[in-house]
């Protein structure tokens, strides 16, 4: 008893510490009111989660306040959005209501809470979680503070995954690269991005996180030898200019540099941007521009730059409100260093986003992006016929990273998603131009529709009030905006044209003396229809066959009935048999298991997205029509799969025998140094590893090589040794598993 009481009172202490932490995190000014809403709303969350626990074992109400601490200390949040964090889970997980909040704290509090709380469960179970972000989404329209607060919510529960179990923990990981890091990025919250990107990697990627963290640690030194080289000379040349300055060397994200070394197919030793150089001048706001070139013109008379790498976002600041002055210059030892020139203003928004945007808003005489871009989120949402899939579909296009600058023919810049095309353009100056597009000039040149929009470009849209989109439209543009207004328009036509179809149904219904609702609730179930919209339509083409199909069915009181099945004899029992037997792809005595039942049970193939072999971390997804993928964690669609369809993920792993053999295919490129590279090759994957060759395809040109092999191998560990040891070889550049 007395070891009870012990316990009760060391987390009754560590709940106070937890909360006067939050409490110094406060760096935005308090009256009275804001300090008691925030003592009674902490008061409240203490209550209220008394009896609760994390999967951690420790009192759930640390999460709140950490959460709190995160609004507060990390981006930059009042005191509103401090009691609100503080309550984020009350009405979800206890007997709280919202009534009570709005009562204790007003509607404000009130309504910041209601767009926190996830949705019950009488929405449908396959798009739930779909909905809940529309839900969120929704909300960052109205009061931006909900999207930030659920964005520390998401950081803390990241950050404190090792709790979970694995699968649990890459499916969080999963939302989080689909959503929250894309919208961290459009929001600015650069650090918090970064950190979701970390941690996700760390989750996806265990071995290779591990493996370049140590890397990345052992060179530390190393680099910070460097960066002291490297600044030295221009501390001498900046203390001239006479502006207060900041200069240090900043690390690139691990997740970044994994990256680079992933997709640029380069080792890590072949990285040498592993960090920038970052000076950060404090100036009052009318001498930022001039300030920031005059820093650049010091850094490039001390090191040479290379003039395409130039980037200025000052002049015309990214569309999240990032603004910094980017050049690459040649750096001691020949090796090439970014650096990053900024004010201290343009730090501030750079690392918090939006909530650093507002504290700054009117500083400059420019268009507010933050507005520009929730106007588009808006025209998104009042978009009635978007389901949730299709709107968190279009919402995506709306986070984007790169960024393309085009002009109207008066000279107005736009900035659209790189990637976006002239019909995008079009549907981004208004919805109407869009609906009536029948051409476009690009610099006085008429273009497709579908042509691919450069920076710099000038535009013109050729509109008739007869033209109307069509369904190919949509593989002709990437906004989301475009996307749904078309699917709108093409809804509406489907709509109207639908109505001639209702109206045929119902005198045919009639006709037939049966009632019309019970009727079309049967007859879309019966034949899978996914709304009585489709279903009307194909009425109307007549793609459905209403006089035929309706004459296999019986009326009895008004309903419609399908006829009594004709009784059979039954047959002879046979004995019973697994419901699907597995199509497997491999030989030997490979097994799987999926929920921790084997796998033979079920009718499963492996993902050609990823070819997964044994020792892969792998997932299975339960398909419409082509039974259980197996797939790679690590697989480039396990994101989209995890994040939207999460019901559908089941839990597999491995059981392997030493005889079972997969296929894995390598891509290697190196130097051609002449006859004897095939041989070499050959030599050490079948003579010195003992590994048998499918096949192999290799092809040289100007002195360098490219070459596919095939390769019978056990597991991962098997092709890992593989492609350590074609690594070794000499003139062997990269080579790399193809996916």
């Amino acid at each position: 008893m007395a070891e009870v009481q012990i316990i009760q009172e060391e987390e009754k202490q560590l709940i106070q510490r937890a909360y006067r932490q939050l409490l110094r995190s406060i760096k935005s000014e308090m009256d009275e009111e804001d300090q008691r809403n925030i003592r009674l709303a902490y008061e409240m969350a203490v209550d209220a989660h008394s009896k609760q626990r994390r999967k951690s074992g420790e009192p759930y109400i640390l999460h709140p306040i950490e959460v709190a601490r995160i609004c507060a200390e990390e981006i930059g949040l009042g005191p509103t959005a401090i009691v609100c964090a503080l309550l984020h889970d009350v009405v979800e997980d206890t007997d709280v209501t919202l009534d009570e909040i709005d009562e204790k704290f007003g509607a404000r509090i009130s309504r910041i809470v209601d767009g926190l709380t996830k949705l019950d469960g009488s929405y449908n179970k396959d798009n739930s979680q779909a909905e809940n972000f529309k839900k969120v989404l929704s909300t960052l329209v109205d009061d931006v503070r909900v999207v930030l607060i659920k964005m520390a919510d998401r950081l803390h529960n990241m950050r404190t995954l090792g709790s979970m179990p694995r699968h649990k923990q890459l499916k969080i990981a999963a939302e989080t690269s689909y959503i929250y890091a894309p919208l961290a990025h459009r929001l600015g919250l650069h650090a918090i991005k970064t950190e979701f990107q970390d941690i996700c990697f760390k989750i996806t990627e265990p071995e290779a996180h591990a493996e370049l963290s140590r890397k990345l640690q052992e060179t530390r030194r190393e680099r910070t030898r460097y960066i002291n080289e490297f600044i030295r000379p221009l501390t001498k040349k900046l203390d001239e200019i006479g502006v207060p300055y900041r200069i240090f060397g900043r690390p690139k994200a691990i997740s970044s540099v994994w990256n680079k070394i992933k997709f640029k197919l380069v080792t890590f030793e072949e990285i040498y941007d592993l960090f920038a150089v970052r000076i950060v001048v404090d100036v009052e706001s009318i001498r930022e521009k001039a300030a920031c070139w005059h820093v650049y013109s010091v850094v490039t008379d001390v090191y040479k730059p290379i003039p395409e790498r130039l980037k200025d976002w000052i002049t015309t600041p990214k569309s999240n409100g990032y603004e910094s002055l980017h050049t690459t210059v040649i750096g001691p030892k020949g090796r090439f260093v970014e650096v990053q020139i900024r004010t201290e203003r343009m730090d501030e928004i750079a690392e918090r986003g939006f909530a650093a945007h507002w504290k700054y808003k009117g500083v400059r005489n420019q268009t507010d992006v933050y507005e520009t871009w929730l106007e588009g989120i808006r025209e998104l949402l009042e978009n009635p016929n978007s389901d949730a899939l299709e709107f968190i579909s279009d919402f995506k296009t709306n986070l984007f990273n790169e960024e393309v600058y085009v002009y109207t023919p008066k000279g107005d810049m736009k900035v659209l998603p790189k990637g976006a095309t002239a019909l995008d353009f079009a549907f981004s100056i208004h919805s109407d131009i869009g609906y009536h597009c029948t051409g476009v000039k690009v610099n006085n040149r008429l273009v497709p529709m579908s042509y691919e929009l450069k920076n710099g470009d000038q535009i013109s849209v050729v509109t008739n009030r007869n033209q109307k989109p069509s369904e190919g439209w949509l593989k002709w543009v990437v906004t989301g905006k475009a996307k749904s207004k078309i699917r709108s328009s093409m809804k509406e036509e489907r709509r109207q044209q639908g109505q001639i179809g209702r109206e045929h149904l119902e005198r045919k219904l009639r006709n037939m003396k049966v009632d019309f609702e019970p009727a079309v609730e049967f007859l879309v179930k019966h034949y899978g229809f996914s709304s009585h919209i489709d279903f009307y339509f194909a009425i109307a083409t007549e793609s459905f066959d209403l006089r035929a199909e309706l004459k296999q069915f019986v009326v009895e009181a008004g309903r419609l009935h399908l006829p009594a099945p004709e009784t059979k004899p039954a047959p002879a029992e046979e004995p019973a048999s697994p419901v699907i037997r597995p199509q497997k792809n491999f030989t030997g005595k490979t097994r799987l298991l999926v929920g921790g039942e084997p796998a033979d049970q079920y009718n499963y193939s492996f993902a050609s997205c990823c070819n997964p072999l044994p020792g892969d971390d792998i997932f299975a997804f339960l398909s419409q029509n082509a039974g259980l993928k197996i797939h790679r964690t690590s697989c480039p669609n396990a994101v989209h799969l995890m994040a939207n369809y999460g019901y559908r993920i089941m839990k597999a792993e491995w059981v392997s025998s030493p005889d079972s053999t997969f296929v894995a295919d390598l891509k290697i490129t190196g130097i051609d140094d002449g006859p004897g590279i095939i041989e070499r090759l050959t030599h050490e994957i079948s003579t010195k590893l003992g590994v048998n060759i499918r096949s192999f395809n290799i092809h040289g040109d100007e002195g360098y090589f490219e070459g596919k092999i095939s390769l019978f191998i056990a597991n991962t560990d098997q092709l890992n040794m593989a492609i350590r040891t074609l690594k070794n070889l000499r003139n062997v550049s990269t080579v790399t598993r193809i996916e």
